[in-house]
């Protein structure tokens, strides 16, 4: 049965502090900055083996280190006794999804989370209404999906989940039916994808045009704030793609390797400002549907990643379009954009007053907004309604 909303509200209106939860992986590392900077209290959940960074080399960035035998044991209820103890509102990442389990988030887990906890399956593509549904509903432009690899007939690219590594997905690109066969039975062959995934994976018209993961954050207390701030753009750098195109075209031909496409870093990228309405208008779209089809909808950091291109719709061929082809639905884990975004600067002249009732004196990371959220709230008594 689903953890409800008002058992969440109930408990946290017993709390008598406040103490800013994370798991430890993904962006563990800018909540925790962030958290601190706003004077919370933190808390990490890691897994035995993984914790180093955190225990050690971050120790001071946590006030409490928690280490599992697996994140998945975050469940259990000694583990949840302890986190409710510290008075703890746990902020989601991608890991936090993979590894203790939507399904287990929503049936089992009674800790405060920032954000919707029954958005969180809408990434996992192959459930109904997911973040494809939400796009389509609200009227976001997205690639053309297709259903079979029998219906490609332009260049796509495919995603699919990677065979050991389920947090990270493997892409490639073909042109034919042919193309796809070819290249998927290399990957099943060189061990990267797993033939029962192939039957998942996704099957999307490439964009040809430069890609801008817009970063935004949703408020929970729109009659405070707005209904959301737009925080930058970043873009993914990815082993061993990025080696590879490093690499002059001749040489990356005669190359016989499977090319993947692990996340292993960010940097951050600017739009001409008489382009941003459009991400503006899709971020619009988007909220509006996510409150009506799974409320109260998005709350905290999100994104859209998406690519810039020529609208086919335009008989002249001049007008761009932003086409969205991914959505995180909590903190998208881009440490990049604080120090990179120019919109730092401007919403910290927006939020000045604010920020000066609680002794701070700007706006350096996108998760400063979270915590300034969860300052507010605490303040004014109304913790229970930024939280699911």
């Amino acid at each position: 049965m689903p953890v409800r909303r008002e058992e969440v509200r109930e408990l946290v209106s017993r709390y008598s502090g406040l103490t800013v939860g994370v798991l430890g992986s993904h962006s563990a590392e800018e909540v925790a900055v962030a958290a601190k900077s706003a004077g919370l209290r933190t808390v990490v959940v890691c897994q035995k083996g993984r914790e180093g960074l955190y225990a050690r080399h971050d120790r001071f960035l946590f006030d409490h280190v928690i280490v599992l035998d697996r994140f998945a044991d975050m469940v259990e209820e000694h583990v949840q006794e302890k986190l409710r103890e510290l008075n703890t509102v746990f902020i989601p990442n991608r890991s936090f999804t993979v590894y203790v389990g939507w399904r287990n988030i929503e049936e089992k887990l009674y800790i405060p989370l920032y954000g919707n906890r029954f958005m969180l399956k809408t990434e996992e593509r192959n459930l109904p209404r997911n973040q494809y549904w939400l796009l389509e509903k609200a009227g976001v432009k997205i690639p053309k999906i297709f259903k079979s690899p029998d219906e490609i007939d332009r260049l796509v690219i495919v995603k699919v989940r990677q065979k050991r590594k389920p947090l990270e997905r493997a892409f490639f690109t073909a042109c034919s039916p042919e193309e796809y066969w070819a290249k998927a039975e290399r990957l099943i062959k060189d061990d990267v994808i797993a033939e029962e995934d192939l039957k998942q994976a996704v099957i999307e018209e490439f964009v040809l045009g430069p890609r801008f993961n817009a970063n935004y954050h949703a408020w929970a207390l729109r009659d405070v704030f707005s209904e959301f701030d737009f925080l930058g753009f970043d873009d993914r750098r990815q082993v061993n793609l990025h080696g590879l195109l490093n690499l002059p075209a001749r040489d990356q031909l005669e190359l016989d390797i499977p090319v993947k496409n692990e996340e292993i870093g960010h940097y951050g990228v600017t739009m001409r400002e008489s382009k941003k309405p459009m991400v503006y208008e899709a971020a619009e779209r988007f909220l509006k549907t996510c409150r009506a089809e799974y409320p109260p909808g998005l709350i905290g950091p999100f994104a859209l990643q998406g690519a810039v291109a020529y609208d086919p719709e335009d008989p002249e061929g001049r007008r761009l379009a932003f086409y969205v082809f991914d959505v995180s639905p909590r903190v998208p884990g881009s440490p990049c954009l604080g120090p990179t975004s120019p919109e730092m600067r401007r919403l910290t002249l927006k939020y000045s007053a604010m920020l000066r009732d609680f002794g701070l004196a700007r706006i350096e990371s996108a998760l400063d907004l979270t915590m300034l959220e969860l300052l507010y709230a605490r303040k004014h008594g109304r913790l229970a309604e930024v939280v699911t």
